[in-house]
């Protein structure tokens, strides 16, 4: 049975988690497959409100299991503290499966990770200083440690000991600051950790590949979105991993040709966290109105995130590096009070018109939108559950982004509940596993 994708298509913040959670009951595995506690998503049932970083959507469901692969870089002590709140809520965590070849942040990390953004000084990168880029670079540079190392004390020690000798250097000879002991770190992550998270480190793409061949439905799921990709996004304003849906194939160990569906998630407008080219910001009233009325602020951090209209040049790019089956449109409602829209259809740059993103990052700078104006319908989409309920003119801006990104739009959500959703053109992807 080939898996389904969902990434996003934009900055991040597109409400990848609300889908994801709607399609899980659907779902036999949710498989989170790259990023770390840097990403946050919502999701909000009924009347309460669950904000995850690490675990998958799917833990809300008791018939999932959720997974995180072999992709994502952990902070064991923040896992656990989510576990703990979960638990405390009522959610049963104890089917997660936990890859043991994740690496692990540590306090190093986070403080490395926030000592460069300062030396960047006006040139930072706007990082949530989580230790996600430090870690994902001792990844690189083979000198990570594991969850599968949490299982071998003296390897755990032992490994410690040897990267700290060089984290402690730079932290004293680099930054003036004192270094860490590793024998205090292993102490604490062995006696704390190891007993909580041991029961879920195991193979996980044995656990995906075993469900796939007995026919179970699984869902990966990226954090972050398509432009935060650390080989296609804004760079250096990325993120340290690839969430694009290439990623999910490395991230949770499966061959493309396990993958059938690949679902874009798209914001009615646009929004990034933190430094970087946004061709369609909005500095002035209409900005500060889609901050309001979308709540356009960290699930972590609680920073302010920058608004703009659609940008459509993005979203033609993001359809091509996905190969997108499909698109879901999130938080079309937060349209509801403006009276016209905006949406970009190509670039000006230095004269010319562009109708594909530019691979140059100065061109990307110097990018002016070229809009097309569209009517609002200036009612409140919340209660709409069905496309016919949805005005003309909220149905004229569907069509009109469907036709112009080529991919069938087949979700649209009309409010932050699970239930303020509805469906646009049915998913024959979906439909078909659910037959």
């Amino acid at each position: 049975m080939p898996a389904t994708v969902i990434v996003g298509t934009q900055w991040g913040d597109e409400g990848k988690g609300k889908l994801t959670d709607l399609l899980a009951q659907d779902m036999h595995l949710v498989v989170r497959y790259q990023g770390g506690h840097n990403a946050g998503h919502t999701i909000i049932v009924g009347e309460e409100t669950f904000a995850l970083q690490l675990v998958p959507s799917g833990v809300l469901y008791e018939h999932i299991i959720p997974v995180i692969g072999n992709g994502v870089v952990i902070d064991p002590l923040v896992l656990m503290d989510e576990l703990a709140i979960l638990e405390a809520r009522g959610v049963k965590t104890g089917r997660l499966q936990v890859s043991g070849n994740a690496h692990l942040i540590f306090p190093y990390h986070q403080q490395l990770d926030a000592l460069i953004e300062r030396r960047l000084g006006k040139n930072r990168l706007g990082t949530t200083k989580r230790g996600v880029g430090p870690a994902y670079a001792d990844k690189a540079i083979r000198v990570g440690l594991r969850m599968q190392d949490l299982l071998d004390p003296l390897i755990f020690r032992e490994k410690l000991e040897m990267v700290m000798r060089e984290k402690n250097a730079t932290l004293a000879k680099v930054y003036n600051r004192l270094g860490y002991d590793p024998e205090v770190l292993a102490e604490k992550y062995l006696q704390e950790c190891r007993p909580v998270l041991e029961p879920h480190i195991t193979d996980t793409v044995r656990t995906v590949h075993e469900a796939l061949e007995d026919g179970l439905n699984v869902l990966l799921e990226g954090a972050q979105a398509t432009f935060l990709d650390l080989d296609h996004g804004t760079y250096p304003f990325v993120t340290s991993s690839n969430p694009v849906a290439g990623g999910a194939c490395v991230g949770a160990g499966l061959g493309p040709r396990h993958i059938d569906s690949v679902i874009g998630v798209t914001k009615a407008y646009t929004t990034r966290v933190g430094s970087g080219p946004f061709p369609t910001e909005l500095l002035d009233e209409q900005g500060d109105t889609l901050v309001t009325a979308g709540a356009e602020f960290g699930t972590n951090t609680g920073r302010r995130r920058r608004t703009g209209w659609l940008d459509l040049v993005m979203l033609r790019q993001a359809v091509r590096l996905n190969s997108l089956s499909e698109l879901a449109i999130t938080k079309l409602d937060v349209l509801d009070s403006f009276e016209q829209l905006k949406v970009c259809v190509a670039y000006e740059i230095d004269g010319q018109r562009v109708e594909h993103l530019p691979y140059h990052q100065s061109d990307v700078h110097r990018a002016s939108p070229v809009y097309e104006v569209m009517p609002g319908w200036r009612c409140s989409l919340n209660d709409a559950t069905n496309k016919s309920q949805l005005p003309i003119e909220a149905t004229d801006y569907l069509r009109f982004l469907e036709v112009e990104a080529g991919v069938p739009i087949t979700f649209v959500g009309v409010g932050p509940r699970r239930s303020q959703s509805l469906t646009w053109r049915p998913s024959p992807s979906l439909f078909r596993r659910c037959e």
